[in-house]
């Protein structure tokens, strides 16, 4: 099981499993689901290397292993701390 920790609340998921339901039900605004309108944007302040490569749609956007759009990202393994 894989840790995701959204401003100091922990949630445990799956390894391998997409961060985008936690995050909207904490309050992540998001519009699109499909990587294109950036609402979705976090900042990775902890365990970057534990989720899912860049996208190309976050690579399009100018983003990086910080700032990511939380409907593209995939936590691979162990824990990642976010804030939005």
């Amino acid at each position: 099981m894989a840790k995701l920790i959204i401003d100091n609340e922990e949630y445990s998921i799956p390894d391998g499993s997409p961060i985008d339901a936690i995050c909207e039900g904490v309050g992540i605004p998001f519009s699109c689901n499909s990587g294109v309108c950036g609402t979705c944007q976090v900042k990775v302040l902890e365990g970057a290397e534990n989720l899912s490569d860049l996208s190309q749609e976050e690579k399009d956007l100018g983003m990086d292993r910080q700032t990511r759009l939380s409907c593209q990202c995939h936590i691979k393994s162990g824990t990642v701390k976010i804030t939005y």
